[in-house]
């Protein structure tokens, strides 16, 4: 439904751009359209295995720390449920701000740990992706396309588009009056 919904917003405005007479870099009455699949163009990209083997293996060291935490956080967790009737009240109080202590470094060297295994992921992925927007770019030129959606992404469809398509400049020259409105 969103990318029906996309589609037609962007070919409406296509088509608005097109029935704009006088700016100063007319907008092609051509404007041709095609869609990519970035994920599985990403899937089948030489060396995209290599990098993703290389992220598994060192994900894999990411995910045993963040295992041995847990471990240690529930088996401390456990000893004081069972030690907690024999404890005095302040070594009760004393043994549960531990075990919270305990649960703050956990999440917290678990957010590191996953904001790292982020980056290492981008890291590798990236030169790929470069290699890949470079064609997608020579393609759209070669083919005269306006726009080029991938249908993969959720949030933003259009990974190339020709400049002359921009309406920015005309927007801010009527915003500030320099150019007239063709609205009442």
């Amino acid at each position: 439904m969103a990318r029906w919904t996309v589609a037609a917003l962007a070919v409406i405005v296509v088509a608005g751009v097109a029935a704009v007479p006088g700016s100063p870099q007319e907008p092609r009455q051509d404007a041709r359209f095609g869609y990519v699949n970035s994920e599985q163009i990403l899937r089948q990209t030489p060396g995209y295995a290599a990098a993703e083997s290389t992220f598994a293996s060192e994900f894999e060291v990411f995910r045993k720390e963040i295992g041995d935490l847990q471990a240690r956080l529930d088996s401390t967790v456990r000893d004081f449920d069972q030690q907690s009737v024999v404890l005095s009240p302040s070594n009760r109080q004393a043994k549960i701000e531990e075990i919270r202590q305990m649960q703050g470094q956990f999440e917290q060297r678990s957010s590191e740990l996953t904001q790292r295994a982020q980056e290492r992921r981008a890291e590798l992925v990236a030169p790929l992706e470069e290699r890949i927007q470079g064609v997608i770019d020579g393609l759209r030129a070669e083919r005269n396309l306006a726009f080029i959606f991938d249908v993969a992404s959720p949030g933003n469809n259009i990974i190339s588009a020709d400049r002359t398509l921009d309406l920015t400049p005309m927007i801010i020259r009527r915003l500030r009056g320099d150019e007239p409105s063709d609205g009442p």
